[in-house]
């Protein structure tokens, strides 16, 4: 962690710092997606090397999940694209394309409907004289200021997976219960609260019979 500080503190400073790996490429399969990650936290701007393909390239600065699925080029007729966004929207892993500046902006409305949520990187002219990467939550690809030219990579982050909150009984719940502990049944005070906040049956009627044991 201290070296991986003093990177970033050079990184702010102006320094050019290159990431080497003795092989494959640096931040695929590669603790180097540490730095990577903290790179795109700071607004650091990273460059891959040329490598043999803009696929690793791309994602090895996306900084995205490293299992990803490459798609290739889009077809030419959106429902074919739209039925294929539909099945690649639900894959938990980084999704890459080519696709040509035309067509991306002729989707990008699909793109949102189907990805949106999640993050993309926009890889344009990849190893020329004017290359460019541009980041952005999907839902505001609108507002990027890109100048659509030539061909592009495009890389869309893994789906997000949201965690439900537990539910457990609150301070609210148990007061409730309180008051009707000795009005009505347990069986209706469990199905009056389950219904309410879906908490298990089992934790209310436990918390039902510790207050009957007390009483």
């Amino acid at each position: 962690k201290k070296n991986l500080f003093k990177i970033i503190e050079l990184l702010k400073n102006g320094s050019i710092i290159s990431l080497i790996s003795d092989a494959g490429t640096p931040g695929i399969s590669d603790p180097g997606s540490i730095l990577i990650n903290k790179c795109v936290e700071d607004n650091i701007e990273i460059f891959p090397v040329p490598g043999a393909s803009s696929v690793t390239s791309a994602v090895s600065i996306s900084g995205f999940s490293e299992k990803f699925f490459f798609y290739g080029f889009f077809p030419d007729k959106k429902k074919r694209i739209e039925e294929d966004f539909k099945v690649l929207s639900e894959l938990n892993s980084s999704v890459v394309f080519f696709v040509s500046s035309k067509k991306f902006a002729r989707i990008i409305q699909s793109i949102k409907e189907y990805f949106f949520g999640r993050e993309i990187l926009i890889c344009r002219e990849m190893t020329k004289h004017f290359e460019e990467y541009l980041r952005a939550d999907v839902e505001k690809i609108n507002s990027i200021k890109f100048e659509l030219k030539g061909e592009l990579t495009i890389v869309i982050s893994e789906k997000k997976i949201e965690k439900k909150p537990s539910q457990i009984l609150d301070e609210s719940d148990k007061r409730i219960i309180k008051q009707m502990i000795n009005k009505i049944s347990i069986k209706d005070i469990v199905n009056l609260i389950q219904q309410k906040n879906k908490i298990p049956k089992k934790d209310i009627y436990n918390y039902c019979i510790k207050l009957k044991n007390e009483n």
